[in-house]
């Protein structure tokens, strides 16, 4: 399916009723099961926040999974938080309409080239202060996947931590040769699973913040996704003393130069050129 027909399978409804001032949107089939969980609970977040977990997750704060009542959809719920200087002033407040419509849209831009991502499902907003919006965002559940960070921190220890560093070269290849550019890209910000083929595949996620830029030549994408990866192993290290010296992520970088695709991959699929 491309991006333009699974964005056209979207639907929003508003939620307005004991004390509820919301909107939800999400693909059809998955829409009716947000909006009654918010009718019910009032939040995504709070329901989620509910269930059993069968595993903890961490964003900047705690990140749920839960099975959607009546569907065999096992998703993610985080609740949307502001990051850097500001985030103690501007907290989870972000101005109309935030930024999961694109969240969804890259995610949807992301699977129909290619390249592995997380599946953003919905999300739901709430009303805030004049003009700002409070944002749950679901995504479907990935099993048995474990980011970068704590795969070089020895916490996934069944993943051997140079396979995932690989994986990772051939994730970033990938984005290159389709203009992919992740402003925030960090060692949790890429997840490592075995692919149904038995391999190691790396996907992308948090995918709000990418630009996709077909007129960009793939060797200067490789070059701006690698040093922010890199720069992010390092404070990774500092942190944990993670055994990834200098020369494993020289390594790393040189390795990913090589991978570089010749050029941008030609493609009919719509492109989102802006974040």
């Amino acid at each position: 399916m491309t991006a333009t027909a699974a964005i056209a399978d979207l639907e929003t409804r508003a939620v307005a009723s004991a004390g509820i001032n919301a909107d939800v949107t999400a693909y059809h089939g998955v829409v009716e099961s947000l909006v009654a969980i918010v009718q019910e609970f009032g939040t995504l977040y709070d329901w989620a926040a509910e269930r059993p977990q069968p595993r903890a997750l961490r964003g900047r704060a705690p990140v749920f999974v839960a099975t959607l009542p009546e569907r065999d959809d096992t998703v993610v719920v985080r609740h949307a938080w502001h990051g850097g200087l500001l985030a103690p002033l501007t907290g989870d407040q972000f101005l109309k309409p935030t930024r999961a419509p694109i969240e969804l849209r890259h995610s949807a831009t992301l699977r129909a080239l290619g390249i592995p991502t997380s599946e953003v499902l919905g999300f739901a907003r709430y009303a805030a202060w004049p003009g700002f919006r409070r944002v749950d965002v679901v995504t479907r559940f990935i099993p048995d996947a474990y980011d970068l960070g704590m795969i070089a921190a020895g916490l996934a220890p069944q993943i051997d931590c140079d396979d995932a560093l690989a994986a990772t070269v051939r994730l970033l290849a990938q984005m290159a040769a389709h203009g992919v550019v992740h402003a925030d890209l960090n060692v949790k910000n890429v997840l490592l699973r075995a692919s149904p083929r038995g391999a190691l595949e790396a996907l992308v996620i948090d995918v709000d913040v990418i630009v996709i830029d077909d007129a960009r030549e793939p060797n200067d994408i490789m070059q701006a996704n690698v040093a922010r990866l890199v720069r992010s192993m390092r404070k990774w290290r500092s942190q944990f003393g993670c055994d990834v010296a200098d020369t494993r992520l020289a390594a790393f970088a040189s390795d990913a130069m090589a991978a570089t695709p010749v050029r941008a991959l030609a493609s009919g699929t719509n492109r989102t050129t802006s974040s």
